[in-house]
Order: structure tokens, then C-alpha cells, then sequence
């Protein structure tokens, strides 16, 4: 039997797979503005939200840190947030979400190799049949993904980069976020996102004048007010929601099976952006979710404990 701690663990990263699949869709709603001023934006509020929710507690949490979390969580910030989600939005806006959901959804083969190293790990070998069928189930999707609203191949081209970026800083952050969770047990996972948002946040204002201050652009009040309800509504929901989902499960499952939990992120990402583009998907597209799916079962077996026997006991 799957323990209890099993099951909520993969029900918390289908939870912040479910929120998370947003901010996809997110950098459509603000095409007047740069990726690099929604990511501003977002992780700003994150921030500000964030200070607030630790405030109570914030001399007594300090105590205990030293300088190497402090330095993990500026690392983790830098890249894991105010980078990745740049990348992100520049991958969306210029290449589609279709393909940079697809470039995102291979962070379960990327992420799920790298632990299988750490010691105590399932062996890679019994994870190959879940990592296949959801490469295969991505590269399906790739295939089915329609082109971009630019006709500009090279343009197309930049956006690939950049999703590919996206998925090399989040494969970072995922590793780095899952060890140090298991280094500061004394700090739970929800204040160990705030802390996050709060360190996030402080390097969100020092980016303030070369994303807002230099640009040329102007916009209208209504362009303001979507703005800012984006950018705060994905604050929210992915940045404090969401890695609160993501954390508990990050303690909850083995690294290899935490890995798997981001083809929630790819799945939802697709459902909305079949919603965005108002279209059903295609025979393909309808096959690698069953795949992606299958996939993520496939990996909960592997770590299925093996049953003890009473003459065992």
C-alpha cells in the first residue's frame, strides 16, 4: 500500500501543477508589456505579500538561519523566479504556449535524472518506462503544437531559446529547493517559501528601474489596471499558493517522485491553453495526455514500498 504521506504528497504537486499551469497563459494578457516588467511586477507583490505573512514571525525564524541560507535563497530567487519567469513569459510571447509548455513538460526527465544520483534514490532503471512514455508524450504534443501567432521563423527560434533556458533554471531550482528543504527541517515548508518571496521580492525592486524606468513604451489606464491584475493575481496564486503546494510535497515524496509531479504543471498548462484558444485537442494531443498521465502512475509504482511478508517481520 502507498503510505498516507505518498498520496498527499502527490495530491499537494497536482495541486501546484493545477496553479502553476496559469502563468502560462499569463504573459497573453499583458502582450503592451515585457516579460521582464510582468516578472518585476509579480515578484514584487510576491514579496510585499510574503513580508506580511512572516512578519509575526521573523525574528525568531532569522535565529536560526546562517549565511548559507541566506545565500540558497538568493540563488533560488535569482534564478528559480525573477529568471525563469522571464524566460518563460519571452518563450510564450514569442513562441507560443503551446510549444513552451511542451519545452517546460520535459522537467520531470530532467529534473527526475538528476536525483536519481542522490543517495538513498530509486534506481534510475526502474524509472526509465515513466521517463519514455512521457518524453514520447511531450514530443507528441510538439508535434500537434500549432505555430505561433508570428510568422517570423527566427523570432519563433528565440522563443524556443528561451523556453529551453526556462526549463534549465526551474530543473536547477527544483533540485536546490528539494535538498535544502531536507537541510531545514526546523523551517516549514509554507515560511520557507516566504522567505523566498521575501529575498524574491528585495531583488524584484532593484530591477524596478531598468524594466520600467528605460522603456519607451506608454499605456493606458486600462492597460495599467490589467497589468497589475495579472501580475498580482499570479503573485498569489503561483508564487504563494502554489509553492506551498510545491513544498509539501517536495517533503512529503522522494526526489525522483517530485519530478514526476511537474507533468501536472504541463497538463494544466495545455487544458488552459486549449481554453485560450478555444479549441479541443486533437486525436495526438488527446493520446500524450494519456501518456503523460500513464507516465506519472508509472513513477508512483516504481516507489511503491515493497510488501512486507509477517514471517519477514
Amino acid at each position: 500500500m502507498i503510505t498516507r504521506n505518498l498520496w498527499l504528497g502527490i495530491a499537494c504537486g497536482a495541486a501546484a501543477g493545477a496553479v502553476w499551469g496559469i502563468v502560462f497563459i499569463a504573459p497573453s494578457f499583458t502582450r503592451d508589456f515585457t516579460p521582464f516588467q510582468l516578472a518585476v511586477a509579480r515578484y514584487i507583490t510576491y514579496g510585499l505579500v510574503s513580508a506580511l505573512l512572516i512578519a509575526p514571525r521573523w525574528r525568531a525564524i532569522v535565529r536560526t538561519l546562517g549565511f548559507q541560507e541566506w545565500r540558497a535563497l538568493a540563488w533560488m530567487s535569482f534564478v528559480g523566479n525573477i529568471v525563469y519567469f522571464f524566460l518563460l513569459g519571452t518563450g510564450v510571447q514569442l513562441g507560443g504556449v503551446a510549444m513552451t509548455s511542451v519545452v517546460i513538460g520535459f522537467l520531470p526527465v530532467t529534473v527526475t535524472v538528476i536525483t536519481s544520483f542522490d543517495k538513498g534514490a530509486i534506481p534510475l532503471r526502474k524509472l526509465v518506462p515513466s521517463l519514455v512514455l512521457g518524453t514520447i508524450g511531450s514530443i507528441c504534443v510538439s508535434i500537434e503544437a500549432p505555430p505561433s501567432a508570428t510568422s517570423d521563423e527566427a523570432t519563433r527560434l528565440l522563443g524556443v531559446a528561451a523556453a529551453v533556458g526556462a526549463l534549465c533554471c526551474w530543473t536547477a531550482f527544483a533540485v536546490a529547493n528539494t535538498r535544502w528543504l531536507a537541510r531545514v527541517q526546523h523551517i516549514s515548508g509554507h515560511d520557507w517559501n516566504l522567505l523566498g518571496g521575501v529575498v524574491t521580492g528585495s531583488l524584484a525592486l532593484l530591477c524596478v528601474a531598468p524594466a520600467f524606468l528605460l522603456s519607451d513604451a506608454t499605456h493606458g489606464s486600462g492597460d495599467w489596471m490589467r497589468f497589475i491584475a495579472t501580475a498580482a493575481g499570479i503573485a498569489l496564486a503561483a508564487s504563494i499558493v502554489g509553492n506551498i503546494f510545491w513544498n509539501m510535497a517536495s517533503r512529503y515524496l522522494p526526489s525522483t517522485l517530485v519530478g514526476q509531479m511537474i507533468l501536472f504543471e504541463t497538463l494544466f498548462a495545455l487544458l488552459y491553453g486549449f481554453l485560450w484558444e478555444q479549441r479541443l485537442p486533437t486525436t495526438l494531443e488527446s493520446a500524450a495526455i494519456v501518456m503523460l498521465v500513464t507516465s506519472v502512475i508509472l513513477c508512483v509504482s516504481a516507489h511503491r514500498p515493497a510488501p512486507v511478508h509477517p514471517e519477514t517481520a
